[in-house]
């Protein structure tokens, strides 16, 4: 029996979340990158007045590096995100890809971009560890 998909009330309600969410994305990117763009030209400028140390340049390496990965993390949720506002679209907001019922609203008031529900969640993750070992 497949599950009764969620009502244009509900899927309005999820839209505008996801909305949202994307927008705080993009912002996160957009003020990250100006930071990073400042932050390159600050330290091409003159060091002079500033002391060098092999520990500092580490330092602002392991920075970079952290701020890249973060960057890359926050890219990925606004693919799901959008991915989500295609189901919303399409009709198949709400429903677990893997077993087809609906996924709990209070999953998806927390991770709105969520494709499955926490059964089928918890039993890629039982199959994922027991890969792992």
């Amino acid at each position: 029996m497949a599950a009764k998909p969620l009502s244009a009330e509900k899927l309005k309600h999820y839209e505008k979340i996801i909305l949202e969410e994307l927008k705080e994305s993009v912002a996160y990117l957009e003020d990250t990158h100006k930071d990073q763009s400042k932050g390159a030209k600050e330290s091409s400028g003159d060091l002079s007045s500033y002391a060098y140390h092999q520990a500092d340049q580490g330092s602002d390496t392991n920075l970079m590096e952290q701020t890249v990965m973060m960057m890359e993390q926050e890219r990925e949720k606004i693919r799901q995100l959008n991915d989500a506002l295609k189901r919303i679209y399409d009709g198949t907001y709400g429903l677990c890809e893997m077993c087809g019922e609906v996924i709990g609203e209070a999953r998806l008031e927390i991770i709105p971009y969520v494709t499955h529900c926490i059964t089928c969640k918890e039993k890629l993750e039982d199959k994922k560890r027991k890969q792992n070992r």
